[in-house]
């Protein structure tokens, strides 16, 4: 920050020199007594100088001018004075102090000190100096002091005066004094681009006034939104400017107004307004708004970040194994589902991967950023559920949060929430559901306020839920808003020839997860495929697992599945796998023509082996 020193005199300006050259030789020292010091003063503040130090009238002055610069009186001393009326006393017991008050505060304090008379004749301006030097000899004095212009009129008039210097211990303190203001601004301007760097990049729109309603404030969100410059708002009247936001109100009555809309230039906005007090009283207002759409996206994001992390679908279409036409068709109907933003009523036995096909829906929905929330209706006790889905407040009921909790419909906003199991649901959260899926709104249990939310509907049953209408067990409303887009996923015994395909990649993911290596032979695969599969591919990889955790030979055979299996009494696969079996070994002695050491061979076992199986399963 420049600082700059206006000597009214050489005499000054040489003690100036001589006291700052060691610690402030960064102020600048520039000649100016008075009217010619501000024109001086000008132009160090056109050049950038901030601080000016001066004395007396030319300080007076350069204030009286309205330039934008802050001034520094250099002060009159004590030891000042006392030099001044030491050389006055010399023309007489009667000395005229003729001068600024500045500087000659406390010089009262001299005179019975010194055992002389001191009168005072103080001046405002450059102009009155002269008569008044006159007056004070009229009235006796036998010299004057007092500053440079007063030296230089009572020389002009051939009178004795005595000016009040001003020595380096002056100088040097106000030296330190405009040092000190220079840090004081320093830490002011930072704080004011802080200020206004916060207030120019805000998301909100900004405006002050002040205690009279003219705007100082009008950030550039403020411009954007309202159309209006900065430079014509900052001065005029907010009530001018933008009569509908009635800042002016919040003025008079101290009182601020939170949460209100308004419209401006076609878009809702959501507006704050709020008074600034001082001692109790309003010395302005401020004003903060934000488009409402902008609220809304927030208002998403917060969702997604907060309450639905976690809420994630891995799954896609790409994780749908199989290559049979009834799969296949089933894929193509489910994308085309996707792209819609009706219910999706998912139909299929147990274990068939409804959920797959649910996330896949949504991965490849327009809802793909949002949430997946994967709700088990069968899994959670019907007395909660209504809690769980449509969320509570603080105290709603015994051992609830005590700051309440967003239900699901609220964590799925803008995504999708999967109703798997969907026919296990209690009639009465039934009726609540269908209201939630018709009004696109939630209402917290113990609340009266609606929350609207954006979510699609994707529902899961293995049961027929027509049957459960006409039982008066399933709400028909319900069922019917529900089925919109209906999708029937096909069992492992409608595409047999697919179960090799998920055998192979079930045994590749559990035989590594084993630390082994370990394939299927085809013998082991047609055992496999033949089997119907009640649970599905849920039932299929839950029997590879078993042998990839049992087996540990290389390649998986029949007899190896088979005997494995069988061990198992209460596997669903037993009965098939002994009527498997009885196949296997009439197709080898029909082949063999009835030799039983030739059978034996084709299936892999000796012959003892064969003659204990044909009495076990009673073959002849």
């Amino acid at each position: 920050m420049k600082i700059a020193f206006l000597a009214p005199n050489e005499d000054m300006q040489r003690i100036a020199t001589a006291a700052l050259s060691a610690a402030h030789a960064d102020i600048e020292i520039k000649p100016g007594l008075l009217s010619e010091g501000v024109a001086i003063a000008r132009q160090l503040v056109a050049a950038g100088t901030e601080i000016i130090i001066t004395r007396g009238g030319t300080a007076s002055a350069i204030r009286d001018a309205g330039l934008d610069v802050s001034v520094v009186e250099v002060p009159i001393t004590g030891f000042d004075l006392i030099r001044a009326v030491e050389k006055a006393r010399t023309h007489g017991p009667k000395v005229a102090v003729v001068a600024f008050p500045a500087m000659v505060m406390g010089i009262d304090c001299l005179g019975p000190i010194l055992g002389i008379e001191l009168h005072h004749y103080i001046i405002h301006s450059e102009f009155a100096a002269e008569a008044n030097i006159l007056r004070a000899f009229a009235d006796g004095a036998g010299a004057v002091i007092g500053g440079v212009i007063t030296a230089k009129l009572a020389a002009r008039h051939g009178l004795p005066a005595i000016l009040i210097g001003s020595g380096a211990e002056g100088i040097l303190q106000a030296a330190e004094e405009a040092k000190r203001l220079a840090h004081a601004r320093q830490l002011e301007k930072v704080k004011a681009g802080l200020f206004k760097t916060v207030i120019d990049y805000a998301y909100e729109g900004v405006i002050s006034v002040d205690h009279e309603g003219r705007v100082t404030v009008f950030n550039p969100v403020a411009q954007r939104m309202t159309g209006i410059s900065e430079t014509q708002a900052v001065g005029r009247p907010i009530a001018e400017i933008w009569p509908e936001l009635e800042l002016a109100a919040v003025l008079k009555t101290g009182r601020g107004d939170l949460g209100q809309l308004l419209r401006v230039k076609g878009k809702r906005i959501l507006c704050n307004k709020v008074p600034i007090m001082i001692s109790r009283q309003a010395v302005g207002a401020v004003a903060n708004f934000q488009d409402v759409s902008k609220i809304q996206q927030m208002e998403e994001r917060i969702r997604r970040e907060i309450y639905a992390s976690g809420h994630v679908a891995a799954f896609t279409f790409d994780d749908v194994l199989g290559h049979t036409p009834a799969i296949t068709a089933t894929v193509r109907i489910a994308k085309e589902f996707a792209a819609a933003q009706s219910a999706v009523l998912i139909l299929g036995e147990t274990g068939t991967g409804k959920e797959v096909f649910a996330q896949s829906i949504h991965n490849c929905s327009r809802r793909a950023a949002g949430p997946f929330v994967a709700v088990n209706c069968a899994a959670i006790p019907s007395q909660i559920l209504e809690s769980e889905l449509f969320g509570y407040v603080g105290g709603a009921f015994t051992g609830a949060n005590r700051e309440g909790r967003p239900g699901l419909f609220e964590v799925a906003h803008r995504g999708t929430i999967f109703l798997d199991e969907i026919a296990e649901i209690d009639y009465a959260t039934q009726g609540k559901l269908l209201r939630v899926l018709q009004e696109k709104k939630v209402m917290r249990l113990g609340s009266d306020k609606v929350i609207p939310v954006d979510v699609r509907v994707v529902a899961a049953t293995n049961r027929t839920l027509k049957r459960m209408v006409a039982e008066n067990k399933f709400r028909a409303d319900l069922f019917y808003r529900l089925n919109v887009l209906r999708l029937r996923i096909p069992t492992l015994r409608e595409r047999s020839a697919d179960i090799p395909v998920y055998a192979r990649h079930f045994l590749a993911r559990y035989a590594a997860a084993a630390g082994r290596q370990l394939t299927f032979g085809d013998d082991a695969l047609g055992l496999l495929s033949r089997y119907p599969w009640p649970g599905n591919i849920r039932e299929l990889e839950n029997t590879v697992e078993r042998i990839a955790v049992a087996c540990r030979a290389g390649r998986v055979e029949a007899a190896t599945v088979a005997g494995l299996l069988a061990d198992e009494p209460e596997s669903g696969l037993r009965p098939f796998l002994l009527e498997s079996e009885s196949e296997d070994i009439k197709k080898a002695l029909a082949a063999a023509r009835g030799k039983y050491g030739e059978a034996a061979k084709l299936l892999g076992m000796s012959r003892s082996t064969l003659w204990r199986k044909l009495k076990r399963l009673g073959l002849k």
